[in-house]
């Protein structure tokens, strides 16, 4: 049977935290766990954190858990009746200002510095897009609008300006109490909501190593590409990170529905490139939510983000609330896998005109190469740090890359990286001991057999990070 290359990304919630479930869902192809901080207190973090931990021990695979940041909150406040239904050319007030609950003709504001962000001609959208107003005036703390394309609006719902434009720091002290929470129990990977330069990023990853300081840690940094300031400024920000994800949902409300998907093409061939790894998200499956089969639409929505060679896709409510979590994550593994099979991929493209200027990184080119012509069954890369097993899924090949490391906290890691199977070996120093534990361990899991030939790299002295200085072709007898 065919290995898929895309991984998962499904989002833990109410609707599958039972244990039992989880184990299903791992089985069916989830390799990384989010937990939505946006929601739940820090105990029922660290509670699913560890639930996930002890079932992927269970299932004898691990995954990686990403803790993803709430971020600013750009927000409506609270109405009295909680929610208001606002009709196309009424006036409606947001009020910086108000301590009274919300009705009919204005509601406060949990982003206070809005007034001072906006002016008369601005556009603002409400609830991700689906209720639009335009300001008239600012007067004091109270901005003055014409709705202009009306609907219901309940608590706290979020507000974007078209265009971009609000200064919300992309780090809150919440945030920052959360980057704890998740070091607490070494997350992997921490998202960071609606940065706007490197500048955030920089900053996160700095609070994220001091935080993990004491457990010998360092977790991966993903940008949640959301916020129409960020898109002039996509390379330093995925210069900054160590993946990024195209979050479209906010991105559409600000930049428009219509120009996301050539965005997201982009994002995911500068990634590539960057050797960065890249998520797609947001209503991937979204009618899964409620409907045991997803539309047409969605399927070919997957399966164009699989053959624009994203890393990852992700499922948000569709796991989080939804009823049929574990039937989405077969729903989308099998989409995943129909995409891959039937992708053209041509390697000679990627070597083009490319220089190599590190040892590892041209050791990780000439594996893909040889085994590309070879028709290799396996590609190991024997690796600390995970680098030459990142490299190696920069490039689009159909023969697997198995990734084997002694560190635990590489494997977990490497579960996020496109057509990189990562697996744990309490490898040898001596380098060809090293090796014959690599094929012994490959022909127990039935990858190879007597015949097969395989491209193995590794570093002499073995151990060493960013060591990788050796490639050999061997032959399985």
């Amino acid at each position: 049977m065919p290995r898929r290359a895309t991984k998962i990304v499904a989002t833990l919630g109410p609707a599958s935290s039972d244990p039992a479930l989880l184990e299903k869902m791992i089985r069916a192809g989830v390799n990384v766990v989010r937990l939505n901080f946006s929601h739940g207190v820090a105990q029922d973090h660290i509670d699913r954190a560890r639930q996930v931990r002890e079932v992927a021990q269970r299932v004898g695979r691990e995954v990686a858990i990403m803790a993803d940041l709430q971020g600013p909150k750009i927000r409506v406040g609270k109405f009295a009746e909680g929610k208001v239904f606002l009709e196309p050319g009424q006036k409606f007030v947001l009020d910086a200002a108000r301590t009274e609950l919300g009705d009919i003709d204005a509601v406060g504001l949990d982003y206070k510095s809005l007034p001072r962000e906006v002016k008369a001609g601005d556009i603002l959208l409400l609830n991700d897009g689906l209720i639009v107003i335009t300001v008239d005036a600012v007067k004091g703390e109270a901005v003055h609008t014409t709705v202009k394309l009306g609907g219901e609006l309940s608590n706290n719902k979020g507000i974007n300006k078209q265009g971009g434009g609000l200064t919300a720091p992309a780090l809150t002290a919440k945030d920052m109490d959360d980057i704890r929470t998740a070091m607490s129990f070494q997350a992997d990977y921490v998202a960071v909501s609606f940065p706007k330069n490197a500048t955030d990023m920089e900053m996160a990853r700095q609070l994220c190593n001091v935080a993990a300081a004491e457990f010998n840690h360092k977790p991966g940094l993903i940008a949640k590409i959301e916020r129409a300031e960020a898109i002039p400024r996509l390379e330093e920000i995925l210069l900054a990170s160590d993946g990024i994800m195209v979050a479209r949902g906010d991105l559409a409300v600000e930049v428009g529905n219509a120009a996301v998907p050539a965005l997201q093409k982009r994002m995911i061939k500068l990634a590539r490139e960057h050797d960065r790894f890249v998520i797609t998200a947001t209503q991937m499956m979204e009618s899964m939510i409620t409907n045991p089969v997803p539309t047409r639409a969605e399927v070919s929505d997957v399966a164009n983000a699989v053959l624009d060679g994203t890393d990852a896709v992700m499922l948000s409510a569709e796991t989080a609330s939804g009823k049929y979590p574990l039937e989405t994550v077969i729903e989308m593994a099998n989409i995943c896998l129909a995409a891959e099979v039937h992708g053209g991929y041509e390697i000679q493209d990627d070597f083009s005109g490319k220089a190599f200027k590190r040892i590892d990184q041209a050791i990780a080119m000439g594996a893909l190469f040889t085994a590309h012509h070879m028709g290799a069954k396996a590609i190991v890369a024997m690796t600390d740090s995970g680098s030459t097993a990142l490299w190696m899924s920069r490039h689009l090949i159909q023969v697997p890359i198995y990734a084997l490391t002694s560190k635990v906290a590489t494997q977990r890691k490497m579960a996020l990286y496109r057509n990189v199977r990562p697996l744990f070996v309490d490898t040898s120093a001596d380098r060809d001991t090293a090796l014959n534990e690599a094929e012994s361990h490959l022909k127990e899991r039935n990858i190879v057999q007597t015949g097969d030939v395989y491209a193995i790299t590794c570093g002499e002295p073995m151990g060493a990070p960013g060591g990788t200085n050796m490639l050999k072709i061997c032959r399985v007898s």
